[in-house]
């Protein structure tokens, strides 16, 4: 029976899976946008601190006025969704699914390991988090008989289903990746700066609909970083210490790009992550560019499977050896419901962490000096770098998840990675620490395996 089938089934019997919605940015908007078209969902509420926010995507939405209830108990009991401020509101309800989706690396760790320890599944779009803890929250998860889950529709659970097709067809699974917009200087890009690095309007970036720390996270590498090492977690892939390359090329290039040194291509080792650039060194933009799609390489198993290879039009890299299998796009939010339903209804996610892989760490965008405050992702200090979890321990590198409002206590230099000792930790992430040591006791080592 497929997941239409088993929606139907439990619509047609009153029983509609119970979601709340952590978070109502672009990604839960537009989740809303779809799920009324979705049988066997009910959104019972939306939790934003900012609720007219919230009140604000229902109605962007066309959600219909008399389907908006007054309190969760409301919404339980006679429909409709609630709107509140406060997400334990949700999290103490009874919900079958919960979406954390503030973008909050800090208070997603505490949302979805309240939600895992009430008993209920959760989906976590809040990437950021993952990269930092998600091991860990997923060994919670399991220890409570839930699932947790990346996000479909996010680019991280698009690329482990490219890497689960290839593996269940019997693939060495070589590369796997995505496209991003990527330029040298963009590492040195700020909140100040960040909107000559995009082809928005003026109109449009003046009008205050865009948030140009995210907008900078997007852009100066550490969203790429951060979505990469999800995918390493949860494909049980080894990153290089250099971080990632950004080799500008075409969709015919992957196979050849992102193929090991050794045969001609950019990848440190076999089994890696990458990003491809859409545009080249000098800024042109790459016809049939790959930005916006997902990818996965798989190395021939024999001389009949390179064959087969190079006799369809898949794009193999010169030795037949190397194939691709690419995703154009990905939907973001307009496809959460898949990740829903596979959790609550199989009991499987769409893409899980098996064990510590990879890190994102801070980076220093400039000259800093003891005393400055850093100021996390997208912002002026610090950018995220993808490195092997054993580098980054070894290095006692600060995750860039971390450097939010941290004093430094010495001097860091530009392009240097910085680390624990380098900061002072302030009150109120001890949940998150907690869930960071018990993520680096689950670290993976080249040559050897970690299960979850």
């Amino acid at each position: 029976m497929n997941l239409h089938e088993l929606l139907r089934a439990r619509a047609d019997v009153g029983t509609p899976l119970k979601i709340g919605l952590i978070g109502a940015g672009r990604y839960g908007t537009m989740f809303l946008a779809q799920v009324r078209n979705t049988p066997g969902m009910h959104v019972v509420g939306i939790a934003d601190i900012n609720t007219p926010r919230a009140e604000g995507a229902l109605e962007l939405v066309d959600w219909p006025a008399d389907q908006v209830a007054t309190s969760v108990e409301h919404a339980l009991s006679g429909g409709g969704t609630a709107v509140v401020g406060d997400a334990g509101q949700l999290l103490e309800a009874d919900l079958d699914v919960v979406v954390e989706a503030t973008g909050n690396p800090i208070v997603g760790t505490d949302h979805a390991l309240r939600a895992i320890r009430s008993g209920k599944h959760i989906i976590m779009v809040t990437v950021e988090a993952d990269a930092l803890c998600g091991p860990a929250l997923a060994l919670e998860a399991k220890k409570a008989g839930v699932v947790y889950s990346l996000a479909y529709g996010d680019q991280p659970a698009l690329i482990w289903e490219l890497v689960d097709w290839a593996r269940t067809s019997g693939f060495t699974v070589t590369a796997a990746g995505k496209g991003a917009k990527y330029l040298p200087h963009y590492h040195q890009m700020n909140p100040d700066t960040v909107w000559d690095n995009w082809e928005f309007s003026k109109e449009l970036t003046d009008s205050g609909q865009l948030n140009p720390y995210m907008h900078t996270s997007f852009r100066d590498g550490t969203k790429a970083a951060i979505e990469m090492a999800a995918v390493a977690n949860a494909a049980s892939l080894f990153p290089s210490d250099d971080g990632l390359s950004f080799t500008p090329g075409d969709v015919e290039q992957i196979a050849t790009i992102c193929r090991p040194e050794k045969d001609g291509g950019v990848l440190a080792h076999n089994g890696s992550v990458d990003v491809m650039s859409s545009v080249t060194r000098e800024g042109h933009w790459i016809d049939h560019n790959i930005q916006e799609g997902v990818f996965v390489v798989v190395e021939a198993t024999n001389d009949y499977v390179a064959g087969c290879f190079t006799e369809y039009p898949w794009h193999p890299d010169p030795s037949g050896r190397y194939a691709a299998l690419y995703r154009p796009y990905h939907y973001v939010g307009l496809e959460l419901g898949i990740s829903i339903a596979n959790a609550a209804l199989r009991g499987v996610a769409t893409g899980s962490p098996a064990g510590f892989y990879a890190d994102v760490v801070a980076t220093a965008k400039k000259d800093l000096t003891a005393g400055e405050v850093l100021d996390g992702e997208g912002g002026y200090c610090v950018y995220g770098k993808l490195i092997s979890a054993e580098g980054s321990v070894v290095r006692g590198a600060l995750p860039v998840a971390l450097a939010h409002s941290v004093p430094l206590t010495r001097n860091v230099a530009a392009g240097e990675i910085v680390t624990w000792e380098d900061v002072e930790m302030v009150e109120g992430m001890e949940t998150v620490l907690e869930m960071r040591e018990a993520t680096v006791a689950l670290m993976a080592r080249a040559g050897s395996s970690v299960g979850i």
